[in-house]
């Protein structure tokens, strides 16, 4: 169980929802496995310069003197970004990064539906051919099931808060088809590779941007938007901190997690998205990414570094079928299935939102990663990168002179802030409520007598929160799906209700509500009375079926 008091508690809660530093539930990310196909980008060549001096550019933004952008990183953001700043004649674009080939690492990646919805708005074409090898899950069954009976315990609407907004469903498409994608739709010669941006030099007297390659060479532009992750160069030099370790910023989210991507028959193929299976101090997540391919990821709470310091001398499937001793056949059975080569395990993560930071200096910008890395636990890691692109794009369309770009940078971050920040305060709430506060949910069993399996307290709490948790996804998405447009700060009316229900989740979970408290928030609905999605006859019938499983003999 997680030890913090009440107040400190909700506190922490309240302030990651506003913009400090805590993670809620849903589709999970897809997590890292690399594999050995690559895919080549374009290869451009860049010639040293004098990293003092600068050219003499007028102010005026037109087609003969288009703004110079150098983009930092060509991940999902940095490519949606150069593709919409491309198509204007007034931009001209540069991408600079690091590898010299796209290598199949990161398996899939989930858009969910504000993420499709900008993708359509920023290129039809792109999203037409992204359409063409994706897999909807958000048009199936998805959500959370007892680890240990194999009995669903939450399940996640994610069709209706799209199909309300006439939105794309969320589901998944290859990585690196992504990339392929937009390197495809780039013109030719715009990417430059092999060479990663590893600081900047600003021009003080002017107009002008450098950014400094790992191999010496410079490149000048107007504006450098950095697109490069989570151990990004571009904020390192904004921030004068270093990329990694102390003072970087990142920390370690203090979970390890283990996946892998297998051909796989599952008995439930088209039928289900995903599954989250919990239980005490861990969890395990599956997932179907199409053409007979599946997802799985077992997180765990670890040291930093823990793959190197365990020893796993069967390997890692059998560690991990050891690990989850007990759980549902599922699980063993997709680990059975997967071979040592197709499992990948990695360290996770994060940043605090970066509210007293900069995001903007001058004409340098961060976006994606760089700024806002978040656990994997909402899959909108990308989705948010894509938003920032999109906002991004919006800002600097409009600017007429290089004199605007600093405030229209700065505007870029009044409107991402907030929101960028409560996602990411979700997605660590999630991991650390189903790692450290859920448990095997309690039960009573009326068979050979009475039976009460599992009655400790986080047993009891895990089933108190189950007729709570429905409410709670249906404002968290349409949370997610209202805000695509980043044209307000925050919808006030649904940041006070995802306050309302997860702090009560969380101060239930950390064990600081009285007993009568507990079972009083079986009641919940009541609060959210007209939400958008959730009827109040349909969630009362919800919450009585729950109350009956609980006690089968009322």
């Amino acid at each position: 169980m997680i030890r913090l008091t009440g107040r400190y508690a909700l506190a922490v809660f309240l302030l990651s929802l506003s913009g400090m530093h805590v993670s809620s539930f849903s589709p999970i990310a897809p997590v890292a496995v690399t594999r050995s196909t690559n895919v080549a980008l374009q290869m451009v060549a860049t010639s040293p310069t004098d990293v003092s001096s600068y050219e003499t550019v007028d102010a005026a933004i037109t087609e003969d003197n288009p703004l110079r952008v150098l983009i930092a990183g060509a991940g999902v953001g940095g490519l949606a970004l150069a593709k919409t700043l491309s198509k204007n004649p007034k931009m001209q674009v540069t991408v600079l990064e690091r590898t010299d080939e796209f290598k199949r690492f990161g398996g899939p990646i989930q858009l969910a539906s504000n993420a499709l919805q900008v993708l359509k708005e920023m290129d039809e074409g792109v999203y037409n051919k992204i359409m063409d090898k994706f897999t909807f899950t958000g048009d199936k069954m998805n959500g959370i099931k007892d680890g240990i009976r194999d009995e669903w315990y939450a399940k996640f609407d994610l069709a209706s808060p799209a199909e309300a907004r006439n939105m794309p469903y969320t589901g998944v498409i290859e990585r690196p088809d992504l990339q392929q994608i937009y390197l495809d739709a780039l013109p030719k010669g715009m990417v430059k590779n092999g060479d990663g941006v590893v600081k900047y030099e600003t021009n003080a007297n002017g107009y002008g941007v450098k950014a400094v390659l790992e191999s010496g060479q410079v490149v000048e532009g107007d504006v450098l938007l950095g697109a490069d992750g989570i151990w990004s160069a571009v904020r390192a030099t904004m921030r004068d901190e270093p990329i990694r370790g102390d003072g970087s910023g990142v920390t370690y989210s203090g979970y390890t997690v283990f996946a892998g991507e297998l051909n796989y028959d599952s008995f439930d193929n088209g039928q289900v998205g995903y599954k989250v299976y919990i239980g005490p101090s861990q969890y395990f997540v599956i997932t179907d990414i199409g053409n007979g391919r599946y997802q799985w990821y077992a997180f765990l709470a670890k040291p930093a570094g823990s793959a190197a310091k365990e020893e796993k001398p069967d390997g890692s499937s059998a560690y991990l079928q050891n690990v989850f001793t007990g759980w549902s056949k599922d699980i063993h059975h997709i680990l059975k299935a997967t071979q040592e080569h197709e499992i990948e395990q990695r360290d996770l993560y994060d940043r605090p939102p970066s509210v007293m930071k900069a995001w903007t200096k001058g004409n340098v910008a961060l976006l994606g990663d760089s700024v806002h890395a978040m656990m994997p636990n909402l899959g909108q890691g990308g989705c948010q990168a894509i938003e920032d692109a999109y906002v991004i794009a919006e800002e600097l369309a409009t600017a007429t002179s290089r004199d605007e770009i600093e405030a229209k940078l700065r505007s870029y971050r009044r409107r991402r802030l907030v929101r960028s920040a409560a996602v990411q305060g979700l997605s660590r709430f999630a991991s650390d409520i189903i790692i450290r506060g859920f448990d095997t949910p309690a039960k009573i069993v009326l068979k050979d007598g009475i039976k009460f399996e599992n009655f400790n307290y986080a047993g009891v709490v895990t089933k108190v929160l189950q007729p709570i948790l429905p409410i709670f996804f249906d404002i968290q998405f349409n949370f997610l799906y209202d805000g695509w447009k980043n044209t307000s700060i925050i919808n006030w009316g649904t940041f006070l209700r995802l306050a309302v229900v997860g702090g009560l989740i969380l101060l239930i979970a950390v064990g600081t509500v009285e007993e009568a408290a507990l079972f009083g928030g079986l009641g919940l609905e009541g609060l959210l009375a007209g939400t958008e999605g959730f009827a109040g006859a349909e969630g009362l019938e919800t919450l009585i079926a729950n109350i009956q499983d609980f006690f089968p003999f009322l």
